[in-house]
C-alpha cells in the first residue's frame, strides 16, 4: 500500500512517498499504524522561490547529511567539513557572497543523462528545510531504519581570522609595556616616613580671685545715690 508523509514549513515542504510495512510485528500497537519501510520518492518544494528537488532514498540521505552539517557550521561559525558521499546523487551546500543566500547543489552520477542541479536558497528556506528534515527523523513511522549521525567540530579546527604576527603583536606590546612599568616602578625611590611633630600645649592660666573692698565692721555701706540727690 502506497502512503505519503508530508512535513510542512512556511517556506518549504518535504513530501515522502513510499510503501507501508504490513508485517504484524512492526505495527504500532498504540495507533495501529505500520511504518513506511521503503521510500519511492522524496520531494522538496520551496514555496517562496517556486523551486523543487526530488530523488530517491540516496538523495534524501545525502540531502539530510549535507544540509544538517552545513547548518551546524553556519550557526556555530566553525567550518564544518561535509563528508563525501559514496553514492550518487551527491548533495552539497556552499555559501554565496551574499550573506542571505546559500547554493544547494545536486550532482548526478557521471555519465548519467540527468543534469547537475543548483538552486539558491535564502536563510529562511534553508532552515525550514532543516526543520522539515528534523521532523522526518523524529517521526518513528517513516523510514525507521534511516538515521542521521552528526559530529561536532572542535574550536581548535577554526581558521585564525588574523595572521599569527598580527595576533601576537598586541600581546608582545602589552608584555613590553608591563616590563617597562615594572622597571620604572623599581627606580622610584621609596617615600620618606616622617614622624608627626608634637603639638605645643599652652600653659595653664591661673585665676586670681578678687576680694571685695573691705568695710569696717559696724559701718553700713553707702547706698547708691539716686537722681534727686545728685541734683
Amino acid at each position: 500500500m502506497n502512503i505519503k508523509r508530508q512535513y510542512s514549513l512556511p517556506s518549504c515542504n518535504l513530501i515522502l512517498e513510499g510503501l507501508e510495512d504490513s508485517a504484524t510485528e512492526n505495527v504500532d500497537i498504540l495507533d495501529g499504524q505500520s511504518p513506511m519501510s521503503i521510500l519511492i520518492n522524496a520531494e522538496c518544494n520551496f514555496l517562496s522561490s517556486n523551486q523543487q528537488l526530488s530523488g530517491g532514498s540516496v538523495f534524501l540521505e545525502n540531502l539530510a547529511k549535507a544540509v544538517s552539517n552545513y547548518a551546524q557550521g553556519f550557526l556555530s561559525g566553525l567550518p564544518h567539513p561535509q563528508p563525501e558521499a559514496t553514492e550518487y546523487p551527491q548533495v552539497s551546500v556552499t555559501k554565496i557572497d551574499n550573506n542571505h543566500l546559500h547554493r544547494l547543489i545536486v550532482e548526478p552520477e557521471p555519465g548519467s543523462p540527468e543534469a547537475k542541479t543548483a538552486i539558491e536558497l535564502t536563510t529562511i528556506e534553508l532552515f525550514d528545510l532543516v526543520d522539515a528534515i528534523d521532523q522526518f527523523y523524529v517521526d518513528r513511522h517513516t523510514l525507521p531504519d534511516m538515521s542521521l549521525e552528526l559530529q561536532s567540530v572542535s574550536k581548535r579546527h577554526r581558521q585564525p581570522e588574523q595572521p599569527l604576527v598580527e595576533r601576537a603583536t598586541p600581546a608582545a606590546v602589552g608584555i613590553a609595556s608591563l616590563a617597562l612599568a615594572a622597571v620604572a616602578f623599581f627606580l622610584i625611590p621609596p617615600p620618606e616616613i616622617r614622624e608627626p611633630k608634637p603639638e605645643l600645649k599652652s600653659a595653664p592660666t591661673e585665676t586670681i580671685p578678687v576680694k571685695p573692698e573691705s568695710v569696717p565692721p559696724g559701718t553700713a555701706p553707702n547706698p547708691p545715690r539716686n537722681n534727686s540727690e545728685a541734683k
